[in-house]
Order: C-alpha cells, then structure tokens, then sequence
C-alpha cells in the first residue's frame, strides 16, 4: 500500500501546485469551482438568519439521524481566547465518524488513518460570516488506487453524501 500513500500525496501535490481549485457552495444547494489554496473543499455559507449555534445543533441532529457519531467538538478559538486573552471569530472543528467503515479503511489499509475522523469546520470569517468547511474526498480516485471493493467503496460514498448533508442541514438551520 506504499503506493496508495505515494499516488494520494503525489495527487495532492499537484493539485495543489497546479491546478488550486476547490469547490465552493455559493447557496446551501449548489456547489462551484472557485480559485483556492488547497484542492477539493466543500465550504457553505450559513444561510442569513441561522445562527452558528443553530448551525451546530442542526448538525448534530441530521449526523444522528444518519448513524453518523460526533467523537469530538474542538472549540480552537476558545483555546486562542485563553492563551491570549483576546476574543477571536468563532473557529469549530467537528469531527465526525461511521467507526466500522472507519475501521474496513484502516484495515485495508492503516495509512487511510489520516482522513479519520471526518472534520467539518465552522468557521466565521472577517466580515462575520460563517461558514461549514470539509475536505471533500474523491471517492472513486481513492477507491481505484487502493483497489477497494464496490461494498467498501459504497459505504465511504455514503458517509461522505452524510456528511455534505450534515453540513446542509446546518447550513440551512434544518432541525
């Protein structure tokens, strides 16, 4: 499996050096290319009139919903707040789990462990916006250069489609 681990770095590096696109959802329900930093980002807006605090409770409802565990809640900017005594935007990471197709990955192969647990970020940026962030895998690449079988592949296409609803969910405020 060392070749998966240099495929996906490999992958990665260029996108990044060459191409810098990610996706970007303009509205709750439609997603575009955009010119970023880093490849392959699924970021919403919340809509106007949801608060992140509904943000993250609807999150945290539709992940249930959908058997999809919540392992941990990383509040960053409380912890900047702390060591610096300054108030900062809001900066969330949500790390989300489905353990045994977790577990399938890391069996298949252990290097899979650097994309457990799935994080979405919720992020307010300078003008006071916030936004739902994630790393949107591209299943079938992974799934190629790791010779997954369909089964497998089909259950980490599920939890990815979970966790864009997750973030829908919040985005719109849904409960």
């Amino acid at each position: 499996m060392n070749n998966l681990l240099k495929l996906v770095n490999a992958c990665l590096l260029g996108l990044t050096l060459l191409s810098g696109v990610s996706y970007a959802a303009t509205s709750p329900s439609a997603a575009k290319a955009t010119e970023k930093i880093l490849p392959n980002i699924y970021k919403i807006p919340l809509a106007k009139g949801v608060s992140m605090d509904d943000a993250v409770d609807s999150m945290k409802l539709r992940a249930n919903a959908l058997n999809i565990k919540l392992v941990a809640e990383l509040p960053l900017s409380k912890q900047v707040e702390a060591m610096t005594g300054n108030k900062e935007r809001r900066m969330t990471i949500f790390q989300f789990c489905d353990a045994l197709t977790a577990k399938e990955l890391v069996n298949l192969d252990m290097d899979f462990a650097i994309f457990l647990p799935c994080r979405i970020a919720l992020i307010e940026d300078k003008t006071g916006q916030a936004w739902l962030i994630m790393m949107d895998m591209n299943v079938n690449q992974l799934s190629k250069a790791a010779q997954m079988n369909k089964a497998l592949t089909d259950k980490i296409t599920t939890v990815r489609n979970g966790l864009i609803e997750i973030m829908n969910a919040g985005a719109k405020g849904d409960l």
